[in-house]
C-alpha cells in the first residue's frame, strides 16, 4: 500500500512545517538579530554540509520566513517581519492565557469592598 502525504498548501501550514526542523530553527536563531547573513555564514550555526544549509535556506524561502538578495556570487538572508508576525498570532490563537496588555495601557484596578456598617 502506497501513501502519500498532503502537501500542505495553506501559508500558515507552509510557515510552521519550515520551521519544523532542527537546522531550520538554527538558522532562523541566527538571522533574529535582525542582521543580514550570507549563506556561506551558516555552516557554523548548523553543522551540516553547504548543500544541505542551501537546501534549508530554500524551503525557509518558500515558506515565507526568510528574504534573499544576491550581491554578485553571494546570497545574503534576513528573517522576514511579517512571517515573525504570522508566527506570533497563530502561538497567541492556540494559548489560553490572557493576552499581556500593551505597556501604554492604563493599569487595571480592582474594586474597593467596603465591609457593612
Amino acid at each position: 500500500m502506497l501513501f502519500v502525504m498532503k502537501q500542505p498548501t495553506h501559508p500558515d501550514e507552509l510557515l510552521l512545517r519550515g520551521a519544523a526542523d532542527p537546522t531550520r530553527l538554527a538558522i532562523l536563531r541566527q538571522l533574529a538579530g535582525g542582521e543580514q547573513v550570507c549563506a556561506c555564514d551558516f555552516r557554523a550555526c548548523c553543522d551540516v554540509a553547504q548543500p544541505t544549509v542551501s537546501h534549508h535556506l530554500k524551503v525557509l524561502r518558500e515558506s515565507g520566513w526568510v528574504r534573499s538578495e544576491r550581491r554578485g556570487s553571494f546570497v545574503y538572508y534576513q528573517l522576514n517581519p511579517d512571517a515573525v508576525n504570522r508566527f506570533q498570532g497563530l502561538a497567541g490563537q492556540l494559548s489560553p492565557v490572557a493576552r499581556v496588555a500593551p505597556a501604554n495601557a492604563a493599569p487595571r484596578r480592582l474594586p474597593v469592598i467596603q465591609p457593612p456598617a
